[in-house]
């Protein structure tokens, strides 16, 4: 891993253009810094959805899930490096499993909303699948590891049925699509 900044204000990006861990410099429109950006935001709403009241279980799957995250991060900072591994998706398919088993099946489409945190999770739901285009259209490009964009796809389904579990949490219950 590169230097800490002992100091933010570098001035070094003022041109448009953005250092990589490994001490590359790359332009700040490419797909590399969009993707990173993507992550940083996803993290970042599932640290809003975390200033939530959560079950416990829910609670301790997200902060995991924010490592994973910071590691992905770092993956895409340090091309080449591979920082997210089959145990990570492992560990989102247990959790998938777990969460899924109270919820009943789906008959209709399900609109964000229920409650505060359901939505936040719905809000962090729909950047995951928008950082997943853009590691996808990045790994298109540059190879990436193989796990980094199957463990976005799986994140952003996990936050999905987290939303569902959050609109139920305390006898709440889900929005549902009325066509109108």
């Amino acid at each position: 891993m590169g230097n800490r900044l002992s100091k933010i204000v570098t001035r070094t990006g003022d041109q448009g253009s953005t250092g990589l861990a490994n001490g590359d410099r790359i332009d700040k429109s490419d797909a590399r810094v969009h993707a990173m950006g993507d992550i940083d935001e996803l993290n970042s709403q599932i640290g809003v959805l975390l200033t939530q009241a959560l079950p416990a279980a829910v609670r301790s799957t997200l902060q995991r899930e924010q490592h994973t995250l910071f590691n992905l991060g770092g993956e895409l900072a340090i091309p080449g490096s591979v920082l997210v591994h089959d145990e990570d998706l492992a560990r989102l398919d247990a959790a998938l499993e777990s969460f899924n088993a109270d919820l009943p099946p789906l008959k209709e489409f399900v609109l964000p909303g229920g409650n505060a945190a359901a939505a936040h999770c719905h809000v962090a739901r729909a950047v995951a699948r928008r950082a997943e285009r853009q590691v996808w259209a990045l790994h298109q490009r540059d190879p990436l590891n193989p796990a980094t964009p199957r463990y976005l796809n799986r994140l952003s389904d996990l936050l999905f049925v987290i939303a569902r579990t959050l609109a139920r949490d305390g006898g709440g219950s889900e929005v549902t699509w009325v066509r109108c």
